[in-house]
């Protein structure tokens, strides 16, 4: 069963990365999406945009050398869920390709700067990642273990790590884009 949860996550981002909607995630789809994601930071907020946008990069740079298995240049549905399984999410790359992410969005989503994530600040962060709003009250009171109204970046760190590491059908960090489908 928790290969079957991972699997099922991380089907949810391959399509979601699939900027192009043509079955495939290219290099384009990495830039489309560091771009979405770099666009969140305020406009002179260039250091969380960049750091964004470079740790797609490094995404994309450790898909096509650890899962390109035809050579192509292309990342299709299969070799996505092998490589996310076997380098994305080792150790190794882990900090680097997704948690490096994770902490450039909490800075620049917390546009108060007190430290944490408002329920106004996250549903913001879902509609602008094109994201159905229809899930964020929900994954908000999920992702808000401490039930003070806010996600810490410790939550925020957690629901993410939850996300593309937990085999656990039920751990909260898993409706962090919304429920597993």
């Amino acid at each position: 069963m928790p290969a079957e949860v991972k699997n099922q996550k991380f089907a949810m981002l391959f399509d979601w990365f699939d900027q192009g909607g043509d079955g495939v995630l290219t290099h384009d789809d990495f830039r489309a999406m560091g771009d979405l994601f770099g666009a969140l930071a305020a406009e002179d907020d260039r250091e969380n945009a960049s750091a964004m946008r470079n740790a797609f990069e490094e995404w994309w740079r450790v898909l096509l050398a650890h899962g390109d298995a035809n050579g192509d240049g292309r990342i299709d549905r299969e070799e996505f869920l092998d490589v996310m399984e076997a380098n994305v999410t080792a150790p190794e790359h882990f900090e680097e390709a997704v948690l490096t992410i994770a902490d450039a969005l909490m800075r620049a989503l917390d546009t108060n700067g007190d430290g944490v994530l408002s329920k106004d600040e996250y549903v913001r962060m879902y509609s602008a990642l094109g994201i159905p709003p229809v899930h964020s009250e929900d994954a908000f009171r999920r992702l808000d273990r401490d039930g003070n109204g806010v996600l810490s970046h410790e939550e925020f760190r957690l629901a993410i790590t939850e996300f593309y590491l937990s085999g656990d059908e039920n751990a909260p960090g898993n409706w962090l884009i919304g429920p597993i489908r």
